[in-house]
């Protein structure tokens, strides 16, 4: 039965309803939007029960208020926003039960950007091309399409269960500065030896321009060989680009699809999740990696989970 389940008091920054995101509709202009963190998100599921693509709510730097109206497990992952219910503190990666009546808020930004806010049951929103992720910039799916506001109500399937909670070993480390692991390419013709070896010995800084849609960075100028732009060509999640400026911008998960400026390598999946925790004024550098490695790492990542989430049905 659809049950509501938490009263929204205040919205936070930008509370979104995010899943793994939509895919398979690149050709119609929609990219698959979905959680910025999507290991977060899919720790959250796995300690409250829920399949590991559900729903939950992502909010970036300031975190929201509910008011719980009705019995149901949560789990917080990823960024530390300080959460409390009833204004006493409870800790991250850990499934938590919190009653009707109670209020869910969060304090003080210790750690990471973005925090996670999974339920026992999921959310019950629509599904729109196969997700129920916020794309805000297309103005569908989600809730109404956009981000939470004052007086809106969640609705779902809630249940409590017994608290989980995971070994710290698998929680992730956010570090200033951050290390990004890219594959080099497709477009290293359009730059120079040396502009180059720039993007992978300097240090970039993540700047207040940064969205759902990409991370814009600052520092020394990549140097081009020739002009910037190239025909316009489909774009990946974590593609960087580099326009005339000389001011590499990475592409995060509201990405638009196709692109007209040149791209001078691309952030591996499996390094995404901490680049999406990072705040503006992060420092940021590259290394590069094979494409051997970055499958490799992306299917091992992909095994433990799946373990980890055979193993929950266990306990």
């Amino acid at each position: 039965m659809r049950t509501p389940i938490f009263k929204v008091m205040k919205p936070g920054l930008q509370t979104t309803v995010q899943d793994l995101g939509r895919h398979g509709f690149r050709e119609f202009g929609v990219g698959p939007s979905g959680a910025m963190d999507p290991y977060s998100l899919q720790m959250g599921n796995l300690l409250v029960g829920n399949n590991l693509g559900e729903a939950g709510l992502e909010a970036p730097l300031i975190g929201p208020v509910l008011l719980a109206l009705h019995d149901v497990s949560i789990a917080i992952c990823g960024g530390n926003l300080t959460p409390k219910i009833n204004e006493q503190e409870i800790p991250l990666w850990k499934s938590i039960v919190i009653k009707k009546g109670q209020i869910l808020s969060f304090g003080e930004l210790k750690e990471g950007a973005r925090t996670y806010i999974s339920i026992a049951g999921g959310i019950d929103v629509p599904l729109v091309l196969n997700s129920k992720s916020t794309y805000l910039t297309g103005k569908f799916g989600g809730f109404e399409g956009r981000a939470l506001k004052e007086g809106d109500t969640l609705y779902g399937h809630p249940y409590t269960r017994r608290n989980r909670f995971l070994h710290t070993k698998l929680f992730p480390k956010y570090t200033n500065p951050d290390t990004v692991r890219v594959i080099i390419g497709p477009h290293t013709g359009k730059f120079t030896t040396a502009g180059l070896e720039t993007f992978l010995t300097e240090e970039y800084s993540i700047s207040l321009q940064s969205n759902r849609m990409g991370y814009q960075l600052t520092g020394p100028k990549i140097e081009h060989s020739s002009t910037a732009d190239i025909i316009s060509d489909a774009i990946p999640l974590g593609g960087i680009q580099v326009p005339a400026s000389g001011q590499p911008i990475i592409l995060m998960a509201e990405h638009q699809t196709t692109g007209g400026y040149s791209r001078i390598g691309t952030v591996i999946s499996t390094d995404i999740p901490c680049l999406a925790q990072a705040q503006p004024g992060t420092k940021v550098r590259f290394k590069e990696i094979s494409l051997q490695a970055a499958q490799d790492l992306l299917v091992d990542s992909k095994i433990r989970l799946n373990s980890l989430y055979k193993l929950s049905g266990s306990y």
